[in-house]
């Protein structure tokens, strides 16, 4: 057994409270005898947060989920790891089927391996290729098509049954009979690189879409006469929306407008990174694409946003200090929030006792200490 000894933590329903905690691969207890136990040490300022969850993430440390190798994957939750994120969904992009297929086939390789290092592959996000070509963002046009079950089912397959979240757009032809279809196979339908209209998105959420893709970025605007997925998206209660805290995808004040308009537990951050994460700036790769990282912002030749070079810390870290919120409540939307949307919030997401001993240990600026992935150290400072 190990234990934190009268340490900051971040409990399930308390909120941060100074108490011992007592886990193995799971957390047994809360404030009981540490005296048999192997007690990690931490630093005065230290918080211990649940691991962080990332629904929407490309690659980090200069690999891609599309570059369809385990050694990639594996460098990949290595890196996240350093951010505090214990479980992550590794995130396709509109591709030719035999890349896509390649890069889920490596998903289905690396998860049958089990590695324990780094954060968890919990699966896969299948953004595109069943998107607009008019809000297509940094996705290759040539590869865009519409919503194809046949197609769909071979990409589930071919990644072991692995898909979680498919990212298409819902006014595109055979939309609301795929995202029907995907309901049925217990997949979280995001409605993303769309132009619907309100009326398209009400279709979507009655059909059984819950989710938005990177909220405000790649989607119809709200407009006075058409309010768009964005306005759509921040009137319907029942849509979770993703947010790239960085504050360059989304301004402040566009981050305080969705606050206001959004309950907490319909707000979900991930980081939708690419390669360049945690590499220096310079020119880097998205889908055969240049892209161009320079100040924390990764472009493409043409000036479009590429993904982000964000870490999970960090966009926690803007939401308390630029947005105002908490750390409890913007902790929250990178750990429990994303949690139930996936449906394993029972084992992780939060710290309580007999979930898994998943760990995010910051400093007082944000920054991580230790990262405990089934009650395992993955990461230290």
């Amino acid at each position: 057994m190990k234990a934190f000894k009268n340490s900051t933590v971040y409990l399930d329903g308390i909120g941060l409270t100074k108490c011992s905690l007592i886990f193995d691969e799971n957390i047994l207890s809360i404030n009981q005898d540490t005296s048999l136990c192997e007690v990690i040490n931490l630093p005065n300022d230290a918080i211990v947060l649940p691991g962080f969850i990332d629904q929407h993430i490309h690659g980090a440390g200069g690999s891609d989920t599309m570059d369809a190798t385990v050694s990639d994957l594996k460098n990949i939750a290595l890196t996240l790891a350093k951010e505090g994120t214990t479980g992550f969904l590794a995130t396709t992009m509109t591709q030719s089927k035999e890349n896509i297929c390649n890069a889920l086939k490596a998903v289905k390789d690396y998860k049958e391996l089990n590695f324990s290092q780094g954060a968890e592959l919990i699966g896969v996000h299948l953004e595109g290729p069943f998107i607009s070509p008019k809000f297509k963002g940094a996705q290759p046009l040539e590869f865009v098509c519409l919503p194809n079950i046949e197609l769909f089912d071979e990409f589930n397959r071919v990644s072991g049954n692995c898909i979680k979240i498919v990212t298409l757009a819902p006014e595109m032809e055979n939309a609301s009979i795929f995202i029907h279809y995907l309901i049925s196979q217990n997949i979280v339908v995001s409605i993303g690189h769309s132009g619907a209209k309100y009326d398209d998105i009400v279709n979507a959420v009655e059909n059984g879409a819950t989710n938005v893709t990177h909220a405000y970025n790649a989607q119809s605007p709200l407009h006075h006469r058409e309010i768009g997925v964005v306005g759509s998206s921040l009137l319907i209660e029942n849509l979770n929306l993703e947010l790239i805290a960085d504050t360059v995808h989304v301004s402040i004040p566009a981050i305080k407008l969705l606050l206001k308009n959004k309950s907490l537990d319909k707000i979900t951050l991930i980081t939708d990174s690419m390669r360049a994460k945690g590499m220096s700036d310079g020119q880097s790769e998205l889908g055969g694409q240049t892209v161009i990282v320079k100040d924390g912002e990764a472009r493409l030749i043409d000036g479009t946003l590429a993904g982000s070079v964000l870490k999970m810390n960090y966009a926690i870290k803007n939401m308390v200090t630029k947005i105002g919120l908490s750390i409890e409540k913007a902790v929250d939307l990178a750990t429990i929030v994303p949690a139930k949307t996936l449906g394993i919030d029972s084992s992780v997401g939060s710290i309580k006792v007999g979930k898994r001993a998943n760990f995010a240990v910051i400093n007082g600026n944000f920054d991580l200490i230790l990262t405990v992935r089934n009650g395992k150290i993955i990461y230290e400072k």
